[in-house]
């Protein structure tokens, strides 16, 4: 198969020919059909993140149909591999659902090959059928910015008023959320980012303005997607009522 290939950090990915991937017991095997380009697969190229295996295949926002099934998941489905990829199932935060804390977690397109390739194996037990309503290219990013907007849209409670830091991927996919819930979503972007702000309004948030700025009301909860820790003690906490934003990040 055809995978592009990262062979030493901060060095331009190689086109190589590599033997197709063999399902284990407990894998699948998918023919790879789209895979987005997420910020942490550039982290990883960039060297910023530490020790990946090498030679590696890069990407974690994986599309594929099944050629070679499980026991959960029938040859023919569609379905989607994200970013945390195999956890033990035996440590404390495996048993009480909080496996993404697991010491001893990997993660695809890090320690385990992803979906820059013709073909891409993964652990079943974190794969997800997908629905057939979502296009290809259009369902990758919901494996990684949709995951982790989901799950702190999730944690930030049942707020009216959601203020939003950070508007790219995750941001703007929960925004539609949100708005379908019948929240009202207020977005903060970098100062100046103009274009941001302008995707927020169509996007549907009643306000968009600068992470310098308060919003026009006071918000029932914040969730933080911006990489800039001093927002969390400057500005969100500011914004939102005690207790009531959250900070998201890839696990």
């Amino acid at each position: 198969m055809r995978a592009m290939v990262l062979v030493e950090q901060r060095r331009p990915l190689e086109l190589r020919e590599l033997p197709d991937p063999r399902p284990q017991p407990g894998q699948v095997l998918l023919r790879v059909r789209a895979c987005g380009v997420c910020r942490t697969d550039l982290h990883v190229a960039d060297g910023e993140l530490p020790d990946p295996k090498l030679p590696l295949v890069l990407g974690h926002e994986i599309v594929g149909i099944v050629e070679e099934g499980g026991s959960r998941l029938a040859k023919g489905t569609r379905a989607g591999v994200p970013w945390l990829g195999w956890t033990c199932g035996e440590c404390a935060w495996c048993r009480s659902g909080r496996e993404n804390l697991c010491d001893r977690a990997r993660f695809t397109g890090y320690q385990l090959d992803g979906g820059y390739a013709g073909f891409a194996v993964a652990d079943e037990r974190y794969c997800f059928p997908l629905p057939e309503r979502y296009p290809d290219a259009e369902a990758a990013p919901l494996l990684c910015a949709g995951l982790i907007g989901y799950r702190s849209l999730r944690m930030a409670g049942d707020p009216r008023r959601l203020g939003l830091y950070g508007f790219g991927a995750a941001a703007h996919l929960i925004a539609q959320v949100a708005r379908a819930e019948g929240r009202e979503v207020y977005a903060f972007t970098s100062p100046g980012d103009l274009d941001a702000q302008r995707l927020a309004l169509e996007l549907g948030a009643v306000w968009a303005g600068s992470s310098l700025e308060l919003p026009p009301a006071q918000l029932d909860a914040a969730i933080l997607f911006a990489p800039v820790g001093a927002l969390v003690r400057k500005r969100c906490a500011r914004s939102a009522r005690r207790g009531s934003w959250s900070a998201a990040g890839s696990t």
